[in-house]
């Protein structure tokens, strides 16, 4: 179960070398923003992680000074998973959760592996604005929990 006082958010895909490695950093960026570092836990990790980031989301994401040269993908539990309040799934995941009380969203974007910068870069956005929306969406939530 999430601490009551904490809210969890986790960030999951296949391989963790992509687009739940951009969610998570923007994630972060909106976290430390909103001063929430306290509030927000974020989780991220893949079912089958690969070796690295893929190239193409560490040139694209530096582009925005972010820098995800140094990440290591990672495998992720579903008991990691069901200690979450929202999991976010980026469209490739067979993910079932026993837990009732995780509210899991598929984001249903393009696997940014070996696409061109430019598509990879459309993807980017796209997740950068669905962080900032799930932000805006639990932030007052957190507020009401204060």
């Amino acid at each position: 179960m999430p601490n009551e006082s904490t809210t969890k958010l986790g960030f999951v895909c296949v391989q963790n070398a992509g687009r739940s490695q951009m969610s998570t950093a923007f994630a972060e960026r909106e976290r430390e923003e909103r001063d929430l570092e306290g509030e927000v836990e974020i989780l991220t990790g893949g079912t089958r992680p690969a070796e690295t980031v893929h190239e193409e989301v560490v040139t694209v994401m530096g582009e925005l000074d972010v820098d995800l040269s140094d990440r290591t993908p990672r495998e992720v539990s579903t008991a990691e998973l069901e200690s979450c309040d929202i999991v976010a799934t980026m469209g490739c995941s067979t993910l079932e959760l026993d837990a009732d009380d995780v509210d899991v969203r598929d984001w249903a974007l393009a696997d940014p592996d070996g696409q061109s910068l430019d598509q990879v870069r459309e993807i980017r956005d796209t997740i950068e604005r669905r962080v900032e929306e799930l932000f805006d969406e639990v932030e007052p939530r957190i507020a009401q929990q204060r």
